[in-house]
């Protein structure tokens, strides 16, 4: 087993030289470096070491109640003594009101180490985002130090059996009566929905009220604690815990609010609005589980290919390394290069969310953030598989696990197909196309005009296709490798700061020269779609000099 360690310096970079955090108002670079490199130590020291056997371990429903893996009720303990459950939670709350950007780097390590805990503890960050924007004072005060003290952990409870992606089928209801709101339902796919860890949890529930009609509008969000002030009970149980292909160490829960006490958060009718709130952070930390994934892998696969001989290289004596080879110098660059590029993406968004300059840039990037680097976590773990060849298939150097784990990612929090299908429709064309004008100037101002070129090109096809739905996906990823020639000519301007600057001129190379053909290929790809399914209202790819390759029948 090659054990886990935190990309410290590389996240630094990141933030620094690359996203430049240091334009945030009252920025402490080294205040911000000291509290990462603490955090990696507990990562490495105590989260990590306890990962694989909660792996392996998994969760038990027992007397209704969830026992998770010992050892992470003991990483956790560590965790919370430490007051890392309040990085991000306001000071006045008994938080360290951290920037974003901090969480963002704490969440990547806290992910690289163990998944499974942070996808609980991760919470908490969005819910007192949550009560800070729609909170009452009062629900404020009395919440919000709660959950920095870490003994209360939160969830997000949306899903249910007949409303998933889309949340208008929603049915829990929330009735309001003499002694107040009372929510009855039935939710799946909670993470943390019971646990161990705390003695009680915050459930965010969506829910629909009395007279509401079936869409998202009639929605509202509601604070729905486990226990009362006394430490009783509440009627919100566990009937079940999923078995699930990764994430063994990660209760995922079925669960049943039997008429359970609840406080309105915000205005009735306005629930979506606010679960948004949480929503785009979870995006985000989501995005950046999928970094930490492609970050662990790669790392795993470059140490075992540098310590393994096989084979023979022409002109060379001996049994070769096996990172010599040129097939697997391949996977090892790509996988890396998904890494850096992700991460840097990521950065950039949590910097301008922070900054609050650009909110349509945020709104644009967030979906392509989660999208990029989700889909990215799972190539670079199937990379790291084939890199390690018959060993890669086992259990013994854990990269089976990160793509059981990682896997999940480009599912939940919006599936990423749903993401693609947002980003070619409303925001292409809502206000005017601003937030894809956002876009447009944030790759400008990078340099990558060829880039911008191709895709805007693509942007007029899609707001021109009477259904740009089925090219969806192939703008998406298009969106995705222009936002990525963009963060790579930052890169290579940067490159002198970074921890290794051979390597990463060596990895900017690499995407200058492949990254153009990629682009007219996707661009390709859409034309090719558009014409097929009569949605180009007259585009006719084959005048602009489009041609299908052999290689595109596997896309379309």
């Amino acid at each position: 087993m090659i054990s886990f360690e935190a990309p410290v310096e590389t996240i630094l970079f990141s933030l620094r030289h690359v996203a430049g955090a240091g334009r945030i108002p009252a920025w402490d670079d080294d205040l911000v470096q000291e509290v990462i490199r603490q955090f990696s130590r507990l990562a490495e020291g105590v989260v990590a070491p306890a990962d694989e056997a909660a792996d392996r371990e998994g969760c038990r429903l027992v007397d209704g109640r969830v026992h998770m893996p010992e050892g992470l009720v003991a990483a956790y303990a560590a965790f919370a003594e430490q007051g890392w459950p309040g990085l991000s939670i306001p000071e006045e709350a008994g938080g360290q009101g951290m920037p974003a950007p901090v969480l963002g780097a704490v969440t990547e390590i806290f992910a690289g180490a163990s998944h499974a805990l942070q996808m609980i503890a991760g919470l908490v960050p969005g819910a007192s985002r949550t009560l800070v924007d729609y909170g009452t004072p009062d629900q404020q005060e009395r919440w919000l130090p709660r959950l920095a003290s870490g003994e209360w952990l939160a969830t997000m409870a949306l899903t249910e059996p007949g409303a998933g992606s889309d949340l208008s089928g929603i049915r829990t209801r929330g009735e309001q009566g003499p002694d107040g709101w009372r929510i009855s339902g039935e939710k799946i796919f909670i993470s943390g929905g019971d646990q161990d860890l705390t003695p009680r949890i915050l459930h965010l529930v969506l829910a629909r009220t009395q007279g509401a009609a079936g869409s998202t509008r009639g929605l509202s969000l509601f604070l729905v604690p486990s226990h009362d002030d006394a430490g009783a009970r509440l009627p919100v149980t566990v009937t079940r815990i999923e078995e699930k292909m990764g994430l063994h160490g990660s209760p995922t829960c079925q669960m049943l609010f039997d008429g359970a006490p609840a406080e309105l958060v915000g205005n009735e009718g306005e629930g979506l609005k606010a679960m948004f709130t949480m929503m785009n952070h979870a995006r985000l930390d989501v995005a950046l589980q999928g970094v930490a994934h492609a970050t662990r892998a790669t790392r795993i696969a470059t140490e075992y290919a540098r310590g393994r001989r096989q084979g023979k290289i022409a002109g060379e004596t001996g049994s070769a390394m096996l990172a010599s080879h040129p097939d697997v110098q391949r996977m090892l660059d790509e996988a890396e290069a998904i890494a850096i590029a992700g991460r840097a993406l990521c950065h950039v968004a949590l910097v301008e969310l922070e900054l609050q300059e650009a909110p349509e840039l945020v709104d644009f990037l967030t979906p392509v953030c989660k999208f990029a680097c989700t889909e990215g976590g799972v190539a670079a773990a199937n990379l790291a598989i084939q890199v390690l060849g018959g060993y890669g298939y086992l259990r013994e150097y854990r990269v089976e696990q990160i793509l059981r784990d990682v896997r999940i990612t480009a599912i939940y929090e919006g599936a990423n197909g749903i993401h693609a299908l947002t980003l070619a429709t409303r925001l292409l064309r809502h206000d005017g196309g601003n937030a894809a004008n956002a876009f447009a100037r944030f790759v400008s101002s990078a340099g990558a005009d060829d880039a911008l070129s191709l895709w805007q090109q693509a942007r007029t096809r899609m707001l021109a296709a009477e259904d740009p739905a089925p090219a969806a996906d192939a703008f998406m990823r298009l969106t995705v490798e222009t936002a990525y020639a963009a963060i790579w000519r930052r890169l290579a301007k940067v490159a002198d700061h970074a921890p290794d600057p051979t390597r990463l001129r060596a990895l900017a190379a690499r995407q200058a020269m492949f990254l153009p053909s990629s682009l007219r290929h996707k661009a390709e790809i859409i034309a090719m779609i558009l014409e097929r399914d009569g949605a180009a209202s007259g585009f006719d790819p084959k005048a602009e000099g489009y041609r299908l390759h052999g290689m595109l029948a596997a896309d379309l």
